[in-house]
C-alpha cells in the first residue's frame, strides 16, 4: 500500500487521517494499528507509519468502535487548590484524585451506579489552580482533541470577580483589541454580570488568559469560575464533585 504507483505521492500517515476526520487521536490510532483495528479500502494495516492517500477510506474496526463506546467523559466542578496536569505544579493535588465514588454527584442525569474505571482519564484542558468550575476529564481522545488548544472550535464561559475600575475604553478592549505574547486575541463577549463580576465568553484559552486580559485594563481578577464548554453547563454541580456526561450530550 505503501509503495503503491497510483498513491507515490501526497501519501499521509493513516494515524493523522483517522485524527483529521474524528475518529480518534494519534496516539489511539497508532494503537489500534497495532492491534489490527484500522482499515484502509477495506483492508486491515497493522504496520505502525503505514501512509495512504487522503482519497482513500479509513476507518475503524467493529473492535475499536466498541472500546470507543465504553470510554467515559467527566465534568468536575474544580475546588481552588488543585491543578489539572500534574506537570503544572506537583506539590498541589491533580484534579483527577477527586473522581471517586463518594464524589459522584448523586443527581447526575448519567448517574449509574457502576465503579467508574478511571484508567486513561485525563483532563482535556486546563483550569488555574485558583480557579474553579468545570474542568472536563475524558478516557476518549476525540473528545480530548475537540476540547483542548487555541484553536478549539467550543466557546467556553467565565464568571469574573474583579477589583478596580473599568472605564467603557477598557470593557471594549476586553472584546477586541488586546494582544498578548505579541498576538493579537480573537474577538471575545465580555460583559457586566453585576457591579464587580464580569461574564466572559472566549474561544481561545492562552494560559491564564482572563487574568492577563483584565490586567492590561487595570483589574486585578480576585475569583474565576468556568460555567460552560460549548453546549454543557456546569449547572448546580456542587464544588468538589462530578458527574458523567450523558449519552446525548455533545459539546
Amino acid at each position: 500500500m505503501q509503495n503503491s504507483p497510483s498513491h507515490e505521492n501526497g501519501l499521509v500517515r493513516v494515524s493523522k487521517l483517522l485524527a483529521e476526520r474524528g475518529f480518534c487521536s494519534r496516539r489511539e490510532a497508532d494503537l489500534y494499528i497495532a492491534q489490527g483495528m484500522v482499515l484502509v479500502d477495506g483492508n486491515v494495516i497493522t504496520e505502525l507509519g503505514t501512509r495512504a492517500h487522503p482519497s482513500q477510506t479509513v476507518s475503524l474496526a467493529k473492535g475499536a468502535q466498541l472500546q470507543q463506546a465504553q470510554r467515559v467523559t467527566v465534568i468536575l466542578n474544580k475546588p481552588v487548590g488543585y491543578v489539572s496536569h500534574a506537570d503544572d505544579d506537583k506539590a498541589y493535588p491533580e484534579a483527577v484524585t477527586l473522581i471517586t465514588s463518594e464524589n459522584e454527584w448523586a443527581e447526575g442525569p448519567a448517574k449509574t451506579g457502576v465503579r467508574l474505571n478511571t484508567r486513561g482519564l485525563a483532563p482535556a484542558g486546563r483550569l488555574d489552580i485558583d480557579s474553579t468550575g468545570m474542568l472536563v476529564l475524558t478516557q476518549d481522545g476525540r473528545i480530548a482533541r475537540q476540547l483542548i488548544g487555541e484553536d478549539s472550535p467550543f466557546e467556553k464561559e467565565y464568571l469574573v470577580r474583579v477589583q478596580g475600575r473599568l472605564s467603557p475604553e477598557g470593557l471594549a478592549l476586553l472584546n477586541h483589541g488586546l494582544s498578548l505574547d505579541g498576538k493579537a486575541l480573537k474577538p471575545a463577549k465580555v460583559s457586566w454580570q453585576n457591579e464587580d463580576q464580569l461574564r466572559f465568553a472566549l474561544r481561545e484559552g492562552k494560559k491564564r488568559q482572563i487574568r492577563r486580559m483584565c490586567e492590561l485594563v487595570g483589574l486585578k481578577v480576585v475569583g474565576l469560575r468556568r460555567i460552560r464548554i460549548g453546549r454543557i453547563m456546569l449547572g448546580s454541580l456542587p464544588v468538589g464533585q462530578w458527574r458523567r456526561l450523558g449519552a446525548v450530550e455533545r459539546f
